[in-house]
Formats: structure tokens, sequence, C-alpha cells
């Protein structure tokens, strides 16, 4: 219904007024007829201020609803408003480029420590200045670790994403000074040719190039979160199979069996093969052979709740070539092979597990000579009890750093033998041990070590080890 404004309204009341005035001048009305006349005047006037008041309020609002108070921003609100929000954006931006590490592509950075308290039977003075004195304990940080890793390619439809890795370690100078190196220790990209994101159930295939840790045996893959020892196995540092190379390594598992209730996934086989430098890390080639590795790892497919659950059994090989040198100027003549075989066996089953590994380390010798055959080989049996490698309580919501405890003891024996045809230089060591893991990131460690030598002019001698170790 369409409402006269105010001016019709007031134009109508004029225009009665002057009829009925009119009227009554020019036919001498009575006064009750007068009197009538202006009755009806007054309904006129308050239906016209009626309309009036209608096309000025708001509109009605539904039967039962509670009439609210509308408030109307003035324009200084307005201004208000945009001037609290430059504000906002200027800190925003102003914090994200003064108190925010940026990079040009989405990275993780992470790292580890190790802190340690050492005290042995046997007086030392190794890892000390050329001027120390025996000790029998020290203090040291033998480890600390810094990496950044991210995604240079990510696909989101399927995965087959172009990651990458940079690492560093600290390392003390020999002798020791105040003034320690940062190494790299990894440096290397990764693609994907397979797809990630269709499925535990699918293989996985990856193609690493740079410099990276070698697939031999188990002690030289595993994580500093899962090795129980202090010390690694003694066969990594004298046949060398724990050092990187530089090169290109391809890694892939095939029919895996998975349980996603327990987030279990165990792959029928593991394979990796490839071909690296083989003169160490962060060195070019020393000669023109490469290196070749090969491993292959099978775990028996049974279900999760099966005894015989994490039952893995592997095989590695590596062959390569190193110089000879003659004379007093270290001039090469020739090279000769340098081969690595291992046989190594993983089993874990909550809350027991136990791990075995054998290697094998042929070297030529110069005019062809015999080779030297080394022997290194460790067992571990352990027993882990808490919570902390429970899936469901992994996925639980944690209160700050709050994370579930586990315990771990352990036992191992580690020998090794660099030359077997050399009667007396074979060293055994014993070593017993607790775990306490009391952070996502973070354990201590005891370990006591007893050293055993084949040579009679090396006494036995006793170790014991503390440690903190704790990531970010």
């Amino acid at each position: 219904m369409k409402y006269p404004s105010k001016h019709t309204g007031s134009a109508a009341l004029a225009a009665g007024l002057l009829s009925i005035a009119g009227a009554a001048h020019a036919a001498g009305q009575s006064n009750a007829e007068l009197q009538r006349q202006i009755e009806e005047l007054k309904v006129v006037v308050s239906a016209l201020q009626a309309q009036v008041k209608a096309t000025q309020a708001p509109a009605a609002s539904p039967v039962g609803a509670t009439e609210e108070k509308v408030e109307i921003a003035t324009k200084g609100d307005i201004d208000g408003l945009r001037t609290d929000l430059e504000n906002y954006k200027y800190e925003q931006r102003r914090n994200r480029e003064t108190k925010t590490a940026l990079t040009t592509r989405g990275t993780t950075i992470g790292g580890s420590a190790q802190v340690r308290a050492t005290a042995q039977e046997q007086a030392t003075r190794t890892g000390s200045t050329a001027s120390a004195a025996d000790r029998h304990g020290s203090f040291d940080i033998p480890q600390a670790t810094l990496n950044f890793a991210g995604s240079l390619y990510r696909d989101y439809s399927e995965g087959r994403n172009l990651d990458y890795r940079l690492a560093f370690a600290y390392a003390r100078n020999s002798p020791a000074t105040d003034g320690s190196q940062l190494n790299a220790t990894d440096a290397y990209i990764r693609y994907s040719p397979l797809p990630t994101l269709t499925g535990l159930e699918d293989p996985r295939l990856t193609l690493t190039f740079g410099q990276q840790q070698i697939p031999f045996g188990l002690e030289a893959q595993i994580g500093e979160e899962l090795r129980p020892v202090i010390n690694s196995a003694q066969f990594l540092g004298g046949l060398g199979v724990g050092n990187r190379q530089i090169g290109l390594i391809v890694r892939g598992d095939f029919d895996p069996y998975v349980d996603y209730g327990f987030n279990y996934r165990a792959p029928l086989i593991e394979y990796a093969f490839g071909v690296v430098n083989g003169s160490g890390p962060n060195k070019t080639d020393d000669n023109n052979s490469k290196d070749y590795l090969a491993r292959v790892a099978f775990t028996l497919p049974v279900d999760y709740f099966s005894l015989l659950r994490e039952l893995k059994v592997g095989v590695s090989a590596y062959q390569g070539k190193k110089n000879v040198t003659a004379g007093t100027a270290g001039a090469v003549v020739g090279q000769v092979k340098r081969d690595r075989y291992g046989f190594d066996i993983y089993y874990n089953h909550a809350p027991f597990g136990i791990t075995y590994e054998y290697a094998e380390g042929r070297d030529g010798v110069a005019n062809n000579g015999p080779e030297v055959k080394s022997r290194g080989q460790y067992v571990t049996a352990f027993y882990t009890w808490g919570e902390q490698w429970i899936a469901s309580s992994r996925a639980q919501a944690k209160y700050d750093d709050y994370w579930p405890k586990s315990y771990q003891l352990f036992a191992r024996y580690d020998v090794f033998d660099p030359n077997r045809a050399l009667p007396n230089d074979r060293s055994k060591i014993a070593t017993a041990g607790f775990n306490l893991f009391f952070a996502e990131t973070t354990k201590f460690q005891i370990n006591l070590n007893h050293y055993q030598y084949d040579n009679p002019a090396q006494p036995s001698a006793n170790e014991l080890l503390a440690q903190f170790q704790f990531g970010f």
C-alpha cells in the first residue's frame, strides 16, 4: 500500500478546511451542522497523522520477535575501524619481516645434541690438547647436528614430490682446541616416481642424489631415537660402512602388509642399490672407478598379532676400489678392491626385541698380496616398557611438552677383528645399559662397557657413560 507523503497530507487538510469554511459562509449553516463537520475533520486529520508516522517508522517485526535498537555507524566509527585494520596489517608485516625466519620454500628446521659424562678405569689422554695429562673422566659434547628439510616441488594430486635435505654436524678439532668445525653430512635431493598419496598398500620408490648414508646393514641406517647404545658397533668405523658417500641411490619396497588400526606397515621386500664415489663425505672421487652397493631385506608376511611380527632378514653388499700409494710422496701406483658384505636379523615384538648383524671386509693389497679379511658382529637384546611406543598414546593430544614415558633395558656383545690373519688384534665389548625416554625428542642413557682385547699387552678395562640426548 502506498502512503501519501507529509506534504500531500497537509494539502488535503488545508483543502478540507477551506471547503468547510466556504460552504458555511455561503449557506449559513447552523451550529449543529458545523460541529458535525468539525468532528469529521478531526477524523481526517487523525488518519493523515497516522499515515505520516507509518512512512517514517521501520518495518514491523514478526509476531513474538523482540524489537532491537538499530544503531547507525557514523563516519568517525568507519574511519576508526579502517585505522585499526591498517595498524594490524602493519604490525603483522613488521613481525614477519623482523622476527620470523623466511625461506623461498617450505622448510623444516631440526637438530640434536648430546651431552655426555664419562668415567673410565684406564687413564687416557685421547681427545684432549697436545699438552694434556692422564685423566679418568670428562664431560663432553660428542655430537651436535643441524638439519634443514623441505619440498622443492610438491605434487598435491599424487604425491610425486621432489624433496631435499641439508644437514651439518659439529666436529671437534684433533687435537682438541677451543674451536670446532661444522661439516656437511647430508646434502641431497630425493624424488618419488611412484604416487605416495594413494594409500599405505602401494609400494614406495625414491631416487636420492647427493651425499647420504649408504644402505648397509641395520645400525648404519637406524636413527638416534631408536638406537639403544651410546657408542656404535665397532665395524661401522673399522670397515667404513658407517660413512656417508656421494652418489645416486634408489630405494623402494614391494607388497607391504598394512594394519590401519595399529598404524603398521611392513613391506614384504625392501631393496636399495646405487653407485657412489667411494671416497667418503665432502670429497670428490679419488680415482676413475665407482663403487656399487645393494641391499635386500625380507620381512615375514604375518599379521600384527603374530609372535613373528617384524621379523626381518637382510643382506648387504658393497664393492669398490681404493688407491694404493708408494714412496714418501704417496704417489698412486694402482687400485685394489675394497669389498664389504653383511647379513642382519631384526626382531622387535614389543616389549621384547633382538638384533644381530654380521659384516665382513675384503681389502686388496699391493703387488697382488693376500687380501686382508676383517670381520665384525654384534648381538643386542632389549626389553622396553611404557607408553611412548604405543600408537594410541603417540596419537593423543599432549599438554605442552608432556609425553608418555618409556623405559628400556638392554645388553650387547660386540666383536671386531680388523685382520683375521693376525692372532692378537681382536677386541670385544660387552655392554649393559638403561634408557629413559621422557620426552618426544629427549632420552637419558647409561651404558656400562667392559673392554677385552686379545692382545696381552692391552689389559681389560671398564667404562661408564651417562648421556642426555635431545632434539628440536
